[in-house]
């Protein structure tokens, strides 16, 4: 499916083209994509029924919304009611009977949900390689990752299947699988998002988010979620980016050559580089971030399923984890010796107001618009060998630590984070992403940075 998620609404509700035909089309590329593994479930039949509604409110006149026919993907972490929702686990597995209100916003616009998307288990790992349900593999080379958690959404997005879905993001699960699929992938602040009907992971830090082809549509999609206006495109002249040069090192050849020359047309089109360095607020970050995220990954999980599924317990879950590297996080560092004590806990949430105290400082000691940075360090990697580590400029890393890197602690800030796809340069077929930070809850600010970008960069 190519063309936007604007673009194909427009159509819709103008008469000029069937929401049938649109979700006809998605579910031939499913079936045509299978080898990608997008989807843990779908409905077909409900989908035609949906656009069959959509067809006729066109025909006599009515108003068939913003998003008019438009088939989305949705994680399937989040709740969409008639279908089951797993997170990726053979432990989650019940019957959504009312959707998410993210869900719902974009459902009361005229979007008609085609399925649910593979995931890392339990949204918690940057691979998408998921033992219970299979790999997601990326369609730019099927031998290798899509990045996770969200990879489904990603690589569904990425294969022409659909033009936009909903991810989630704790610590880089929209934007890491965005960059290394080469779609738009954005998370919002954490505070305007509501959280209701999403599987969680650590919701101080947990945020749906939209993902789609490109910049444009992704700010389509997050006016929608959060009754906010469209962005306009910020003219760059005079913008001032802070160029995170902790991020920059380590960088695979193949990175570094997309994002300087992203650069380079970035700074043809007026833009300010300013180069910062971030690392005591990241340092900090990754500290409080893990006693927080272990801590809350049990009392948050625990609260959560004595709702959605009263008979499952949280050890009843964890023993059917089918991912290793999934499994061993939760019995070592959940609810083994390895798990943060309550103390622990309540120091690390003190120190995040300072921590987002330092990062807004940083905007205001340097006068900046946003930050600017590779979304990751490395291209996808292969699947056979990476579900812990991998090399990187020949050394031996964890691979949570090369793909968190960059992107995990914009979670703790609260702050809103958007990858935008770089163009492939000749001789190069892997996708790569660049990372825009704001401050949080000035989305729209950061939306139309990175409208601004996109065009700098599709017209150098």
């Amino acid at each position: 499916m190519s063309g936007s998620v604007v673009e194909k609404a427009r159509q819709v509700r103008s008469g000029t083209l069937s929401a049938r035909l649109l979700v006809e089309q998605a579910f031939e590329n499913m079936a045509s994509s299978s080898e990608i593994n997008a989807f843990i479930s779908y409905d077909r039949d409900k989908a035609l029924a949906d656009a069959r509604r959509i067809d006729r409110l066109v025909a006599s006149g009515g108003n068939a919304g913003r998003l008019a026919g438009v088939p989305l993907a949705i994680k399937d972490n989040i709740d969409v009611e008639g279908f089951w929702t797993t997170a990726g686990t053979p432990g989650i597995d019940y019957m959504a009977s009312k959707s998410a209100p993210i869900v719902s916003r974009l459902t009361s616009e005229g979007a008609i949900v085609i399925g649910k998307t593979n995931m890392h288990e339990l949204a918690f790992g940057v691979t998408s390689n998921n033992a219970a349900f299979g790999a997601v593999r990326n369609p730019a080379d099927l031998t290798r990752i899509p990045g996770g958690s969200s990879g489904g959404t990603a690589a569904a997005i990425a294969s022409g299947i659909v033009l936009g879905g909903l991810g989630t993001d704790t610590a880089g699960s929209v934007r890491v699988p965005a960059a290394l699929t080469g779609v738009a992938g954005f998370r919002p602040s954490t505070a305007l998002i509501n959280m209701r009907g999403i599987v969680p992971s650590v919701p101080t830090f947990d945020v749906a988010g939209p993902m789609a082809t490109n910049v444009g549509d992704v700010a389509y999609l997050n006016s929608i979620m959060t009754h906010q206006p469209m962005p306009a495109p910020r003219d760059l002249r005079g913008v001032r980016l802070g160029l995170v040069k902790d991020y920059m090192l380590n960088l695979s050849p193949h990175v570094s050559r997309a994002v300087s020359d992203a650069f380079a047309r970035i700074e043809q089109a007026g833009v300010t580089f300013v180069e910062v360095d971030i690392s005591p607020i990241s340092s900090a970050s990754f500290e409080v971030g893990f006693s927080v995220g272990f801590y809350e990954m049990k009392s948050a999980m625990t609260a959560y399923l004595s709702q959605a599924q009263p008979n499952t317990t949280l050890q009843d879950m964890v023993a059917k984890i089918a991912s290793k590297d999934v499994k061993d996080s939760y019995v070592n560092s959940v609810l083994g010796d390895g798990a943060p004590s309550e103390t622990t806990y309540r120091e690390a949430i003190a120190r995040i107001d300072e921590i987002r105290r330092n990062y807004l400082r940083l905007f205001e000691d340097h006068n900046l618009d946003a930050l600017i940075f590779p979304t990751a360090p490395l291209e996808a990697p292969p699947i056979e060998g990476s579900d812990e580590a991998l090399f990187l400029n020949g050394e031996y890393v964890p691979i949570l630590q090369v793909f968190m890197r960059n992107v995990a602690a914009t979670g703790v800030y609260g702050a809103p984070g958007i990858s935008v796809p770089l163009k492939a340069l000749e001789g190069d077929h892997l996708p790569v992403g660049l990372e825009l930070d704001g401050r949080p809850e000035a989305d729209l600010d950061l939306l139309g940075i990175a409208l601004g970008v996109e065009a700098a960069l599709v017209s150098a």
